[in-house]
Order: structure tokens, then sequence, then C-alpha cells
């Protein structure tokens, strides 16, 4: 009996269960990934994402090849192409892992799954390591991540027998439609690329990690950039927790400074886990609010104005524009950086999540809808459990930039700019010969927009039905400690707390 074994967002041959499934069956394999023109017509989707998972393709060909069974690539719609191959070989049986994707491929399993039953095909799911599907509740969800975590990893096969099968071309983006999205300093694809980088973290770059990662500049070489690399499957979870354990053993007891890092390290894998259950448990999350109290609070039709602004970098406010400049030619910017920029569209430009998500999965390279999704709702206060957080975006300039070598990199226009005007030109004495003219003018006053932002929000939280409801997202979606639910804030009469020197903050797409 032969076997389809469908790559999607796991390319990679080295402890991967699917494939290592695939083998156990005996029969001949060939091995698919499906170039979907309708997936990357999406607003989620863009060319800076296909021309990095190009680049992982073209590396898993050649590891596929090495095992006798290249990689077959083929254009089109999953159920055609599927019916196709299975039409024309003695294929019964698909194989994949369980995706957790956006509502587009969670639609098109669906409809993969009810072509597989008509026709009597087989199609076998191999659970994620951090996913658990049809799961019922959080508790001992950490549990059984860490379970899964702690098993051997699987050594790719020995061999594979392959379905005579032309391998066809790896399609370009312009072949699937997409536009023009240049990324200059974009990180490159692969599994070469991956384990490089973990191996260049754990023993050189991540030894100020707890340190370094809230600043853009220092964060760039000091996080591990691992998140493309597992967001698209060329490493897997398991074996960046299990390289990072070893890690975390052999400097034990040393005083080279590594231990707080990798163990911050590690709690960043966790959380990665964490918000994906949410996207898996929950599928509307990518599309209405957490809690619905929040449904309708900020207009539905944004702001154009303010909207390509903020994607521009062109807000008039510097360390907002640094960021998103910064962001759209790298595909990369460290978490609380990702942080501010969702709350400074929320708050400050009062728009809603789901016109400045989609753009912001557009830029990010490493852009995984599991945590994507969950992270915009929680940094844009709609889910009825976080406490507001509403970033000052002149603080955290001074706070991350208080050189403003990044500012300035990013926003060049800034140069006769004094030092001690910097993030705010518009104190400085010579500001008419700058804003509005080579600079924009801010568009918004901060403190007035954020103190508005401020009564709006904490004004929906009154009531005991916002509270009924809010209990019951902590009891499904909240992180667990010790059996019980994490910290959250579901007392509209309490006052929100001060915020700490370092708030523990989750990042959106995780960069870790």
């Amino acid at each position: 009996m032969d076997t389809i074994l469908w790559f999607k967002r796991d390319l990679r041959i080295a402890d991967h269960p699917a494939l290592a499934h695939a083998a156990a069956l005996g029969g001949r394999i060939l091995p698919l990934y499906i170039a979907e023109p309708a997936l990357w017509a999406q607003p989620d989707a863009a060319a800076r994402h296909w021309a990095f998972i190009a680049e992982c393709l073209e590396d898993l060909r050649d590891a596929l090849a090495t095992l006798g069974a290249p990689l077959v690539v083929r254009r089109g719609d999953a159920v055609d192409i599927l019916a196709d191959l299975t039409g024309r070989h003695s294929i019964r049986t698909l194989v994949s892992h369980e995706e957790t994707g956006n509502a587009w491929t969670y639609a098109r399993d669906r409809r993969v799954a009810a072509w597989a039953g008509a026709t009597g095909i087989t199609w076998t799911q191999i659970p994620q390591m951090d996913v658990i599907r049809r799961l019922d509740t959080r508790d001992g969800w950490a549990r059984r991540r860490e379970q899964v975590l702690r098993r051997p990893i699987l050594p790719a096969p020995s061999g594979l027998d392959p379905v005579p099968e032309d391998p066809g071309p790896i399609p370009g983006a312009r072949d699937l439609g997409l536009a023009p999205d240049p990324c200059p300093d974009r990180q490159a694809g692969g599994r070469a690329m991956a384990l490089s980088l973990l191996g260049g973290f754990l023993t050189e770059r991540g030894r100020d990690y707890r340190r370094a990662m809230s600043t853009p500049l220092e964060g760039a070489m000091a996080c591990s950039r691992l998140s493309p690399h597992l967001a698209w499957g060329t490493l897997s979870m398991r074996e960046a927790q299990q390289a990072a354990t070893a890690r975390k053993a052999e400097v034990a007891g040393t005083r080279e400074g590594w231990t707080g890092s990798l163990k911050s390290f590690e709690a960043r894998l966790a959380w990665r886990g964490h918000f994906m259950q949410k996207l898996e448990d929950m599928p509307a999350i990518e599309t209405r609010c957490l809690h619905s109290a929040y449904e309708g609070l900020r207009p539905k039709t944004p702001d154009a104005t303010r909207l390509a602004a903020w994607e521009g970098g062109e807000t008039g406010i510097p360390f907002v524009d640094a960021c998103m400049r910064s962001l759209i030619a790298t595909g990369w910017l460290n978490f609380r950086m990702r942080a501010m920029l969702v709350s400074f569209a929320s708050y400050h430009l009062w728009l809603d999540w789901r016109a400045t998500g989609p753009h912001l999965a557009r830029v990010f390279t490493d852009y995984e809808p599991g945590i994507h999704w969950p992270q915009v709702q929680m940094q844009s206060g709609t889910t009825g459990m976080n406490t507001i957080r509403i970033y000052n975006p002149v603080k955290q300039g001074h706070d991350q930039d208080p050189a403003g070598a990044f500012t300035r990199a990013w926003c060049p226009e800034l140069a006769d700019v004094p030092d001690g005007h910097l993030h705010t030109p518009w104190t400085w004495d010579g500001a008419g010969s700058l804003l509005g003219r080579t600079y924009p003018e801010p568009v918004i006053d901060i403190a007035a927009a954020a103190r508005a932002a401020r009564e709006r929000v904490w004004a929906v939280r009154k009531g005991e039905a916002f509270r009924d409801e809010a209990r019951a997202i902590v009891k499904k979606h909240a992180s667990r400690k010790d059996g019980g639910a994490g910290r959250h804030f579901v007392n509209d009469r309490a006052k929100p707390k001060p915020r700490r020197k370092k708030p523990r903050t989750s990042q959106l797409s995780l960069d870790l």
C-alpha cells in the first residue's frame, strides 16, 4: 500500500513523527508539498513568507533525495492534487501532521477530510508536539506537553521507497500571485540555517538573552532568531527544548551568566505552545474578540489615515516609526517592540485589531497564526482576562533606545534633532523646519489618546455579566500553575496595578 506524506508547516526529516509513521507503514512513499494559490491570496500572506518557505523546500527536497524519495511539489488546490495523485497511483493512505493554522487552512482540511472519507482514503493526522487537539480542559496540558518533549528525538528513516513521480518545480512568489515584498534583511530558510542559529545561540549569542532581549538593537543578536524556523518546521520544538535543557545542564554551577538566560528561553518555548493551544481550542479567536463585550468597541472601519501612517512607519512618533520601518525591512522585531506597536495602534490610534493584525502577519517572517492572533488580542485588551497594558512609546524609546542609535538608523530624517529631543522632536526649537516637511507631525496627542482609550476599555469591564464570561475564558484558555489558573484580571472593581519594572510580556509571533 502506497502513502502520500503531506508536508505543511513541518519542513524537515529529523524528529518528524508523521514521516516516521509513514515509513513504518511499509510500501512506497510520495513526499508532497502543495503550494496553494488560494492560501497565498489570504490577507495574512506575503511574498517574504513564501521566499523563506521556498528555501526550506529546496533544503527539504535535497534531504529527502538522500533517502531515495525527492520531494514532489505541486501548485493548485489540495483536493484536486490529492485526487489526481491517488487516481494515478495505488495510493490509499494520506499521512500528515495536525495543523494549527489560520481559518483558511482549517476549512481546507475539512474539505480534504470530506474528500478522503468519500473516496476511501485513510487520512492519519499525527499530533504536533505541544498542541493537543480536542482538549477539554487546560488542566494537565503542561504535564502532557512536557512528556512529549522528553521523548527521544526521532531519527530520519535510513531510506524510503519512492512512488515514481516527477518532483516538479518549486514555484516563485509571482506564480502564486503574490505582490512584490522587498525585505532586504530577511532571515534565510532551511534546516542548515536553523541548526546554525540554534548552535550559535546556545554557545555564544544567548549569554545575555534575559537582559538584552527587550531592546531592538541588542535583541537582534541576543535572541535565538529561531522563530521562523519553528513556525515553518525546519526545527522541531523537541529539538529546541532538549538542546536548551542539555546546555543548561552543561553550564550549571558556572558563573558564565548562562543559567538565567536559558531558563528564560525555555519559558518562552513553553509560552509558544500555550498560545498555539489557544487557537487550536478556539479557531474563532482569529476573527472574534475573545470576550464578546469588546465587539464594537473600536470602529469596524478603521481610520484610513491613521492606519496607513502606522503601517508605513509615518506616525510622527519616532520610536514607533523606527520599529515599524525596521520590521518591514528585516521581517523581525524583538518582543517588547512588537507589543508596543500593537498597543499604540489599538489604544493611541484606536484601531481594531482585525485591521492591524493582517499587516503585522504579512511583515513578520515568523508569522504563526496560533501565536499571532491570541497575542494581538491580548495586546489590544480584548481578551477580558489580561490586565490592560498601554505602552507609552516615548518612555519605551528612552528605556530601550536611550542613545538613540536604533531610532536614528531607521529615521534618518531626524539626523539634526538633538539627543534630548529625539524621541519628542515636537519639543525641539527647530521642529518647524522638520515636522510636516521631511518628517510627519504626530498623528495624535500621546497622553490624551492614552487617557481616552483607558477610560473606554475599563468601562467595558463593569458588571457581573462581564465577570461571568471572563471567568469562563480563564477556565478554558488561561495558563496553569500548580493546577490553578495563572494571573488574570477578571474583577472590574480592582484598580489597574502599577506596571512592574519588567512586566511579564509574551511575544507576538514569539520572536524568541
